[in-house]
């Protein structure tokens, strides 16, 4: 099974903190998927963090590296439906049903996905 990253797994990745960073360092030598949506999140908590140059360089690091998802109208109504099932963020939503419609794991250390419904490809990258 192939391997997905949410925003939370790639700006844990970025600070270093471990046992992530060690997780998606390895998943990148993969070439991971991500949704767009996923990646936008963190171009823009990167830019309010450290700058908008950082968040290009940060971005175009990534788009190398990664399989990125432009959503279809289809993935938008299945993150919808997730949506409205399920107490979390829209782009965490994004995330599930990137992750589900590649049949990949989704590496996050997000508690909002990881508290959701126990059948979503997950695994937990919390230290």
């Amino acid at each position: 099974m192939s391997d997905c990253l949410d925003s939370w797994a790639v700006l844990r990745w970025l600070e270093g903190v471990e046992p992530a960073a060690s997780v998606v360092d390895a998943a990148l030598q993969t070439r991971p998927v991500m949704s767009w949506i996923n990646l936008g999140e963190v171009q823009y908590v990167v830019e309010r963090r450290a700058g908008r140059d950082r968040a290009r360089n940060v971005v175009r690091g990534l788009q190398a590296t990664l399989d990125l998802d432009l959503p279809s109208s289809q993935r938008v109504m299945d993150a919808s439906h997730i949506k409205a099932q399920h107490a979390l963020a829209y782009a965490d939503a994004f995330a599930i049903a990137t992750a589900i419609a590649h049949r990949a794991t989704l590496l996050t250390g997000d508690p909002e996905i990881l508290d959701g419904d126990p059948d979503w490809p997950t695994r937990d990258l919390r230290p």
